[in-house]
């Protein structure tokens, strides 16, 4: 098994199992790992999971680092400064994986017919001057963190879809982004409703079409850890995914299903999410990011399938790389829908 320094990581770059029963031998171990996130509502299943104690029962020793971005993440797994984490496929997750480096091992967020998702939208400065469509986009900039991120791909769907080209703009950040829309130096984006739609009831975007109407199921994220987790310790992946399932279940009774006390839960993900501001300001915006989260981490293989399809179409990835270099499913509940 290759070896990934953070260094070794980045030069890469630029050249069924789930909630089931713990072991009683996992409880008693406290083993430290560090679970790689963003401070968005979709990642409340790992928030949840630490702070109701389901990652003690299946004894993990949890820390979070906190990241700004796809790529990132992806490097720190593959060089061990990270355990697991949730986040979006990019190319350099799959890039990582045809080296060995990293293993999808479930599914996260997704879009979902009948529930609130994600939402293209258009600057203000553009739609004043007349483009108020996703047509209209045709030769305008369109905002990324990285090419070959989620919004490369998603950008990339929509415009296949409307027959027009973008310019794909990357500006590394969604802080940077948000900044880049509002003064409208780009035209275009695509994210997530809690960050959608405040900003749109401002006037700072327009938000002009969904996600799910161009990408259908798409697999937004997934849960993934290094090839040398995945193989050399299943115990320990294994309870992971089991506590951080238990997370899921108890987020989606209370913030999508309406099962549970949606107050309750609202407290608890405002501990990682909005932490800035005051909870009746932020309630809202946790409220408006409640996407659905994979049931017991399953994974949509087929949309994966489109998605390392489409980056091996842009020439983002080696046209080699096949999906069992990318998931071990010896861990996930596949779904094919």
């Amino acid at each position: 098994m290759l070896k990934f320094s953070r260094r070794r990581a980045l030069a890469l770059l630029t050249g069924s199992v789930a909630a089931g029963g713990l072991a009683a031998p996992a409880v008693a171990s406290g083993r430290k790992i560090k679970v790689g996130a963003l401070r968005f509502t979709s990642h409340s299943g790992s928030f949840i999971a630490k702070e109701r104690g389901y990652f003690d029962e299946a004894g993990l020793d949890v820390e979070f680092e906190f990241f700004q971005a796809a790529q990132p993440m992806a490097v720190a797994i593959a060089s061990g400064s990270i355990d697991y984490a949730i986040t979006a496929i990019s190319g350099a997750l799959i890039n990582l994986a045809d080296k060995g480096a990293i293993k999808v091992i479930g599914g996260a967020l997704q879009e979902e017919a009948g529930i609130d998702g994600q939402k293209y939208l258009i600057s203000d400065a553009a739609y004043q001057s007349g483009i108020k469509t996703l047509k209209s986009l045709d030769d305008q900039k369109f905002a990324l963190t990285q090419a070959g991120s989620s919004f490369h791909y998603m950008g990339a769907k929509m415009a296949a879809a409307e027959n027009i080209k973008l310019r794909f703009t990357p500006l590394q950040k969604v802080g940077a982004i948000i900044g880049a829309m509002k003064s409208g130096q780009v035209a275009g984006w695509s994210i997530v409703p809690h960050i959608a739609k405040p900003l749109a009831a401002s006037g700072a975007w327009h938000i002009v079409g969904n996600v799910s109407d161009y990408i259908p199921n798409y697999q937004v994220t997934t849960v993934f850890t290094s090839a040398k987790n995945a193989a050399e310790e299943r115990a320990q992946t294994t309870d992971f995914l089991a506590g951080y399932s238990q997370g899921v279940k108890d987020y989606s009774a209370s913030m999508i299903d309406g099962t549970a006390n949606q107050d309750d839960m609202i407290d608890l993900i405002h501990k990682y999410v909005y932490t800035d501001r005051e909870r009746a300001k932020a309630a809202p915006s946790i409220v408006n990011g409640s996407m659905r989260l994979a049931t017991e981490a399953a994974l949509n293989i087929h949309s994966v399938q489109d998605q390392l399809n489409w980056f091996k179409s842009e020439g983002l990835v080696s046209d080699h790389i096949p999906l069992d270099a990318l998931v071990d499913p010896s861990y996930v509940n596949i779904t094919k829908a």
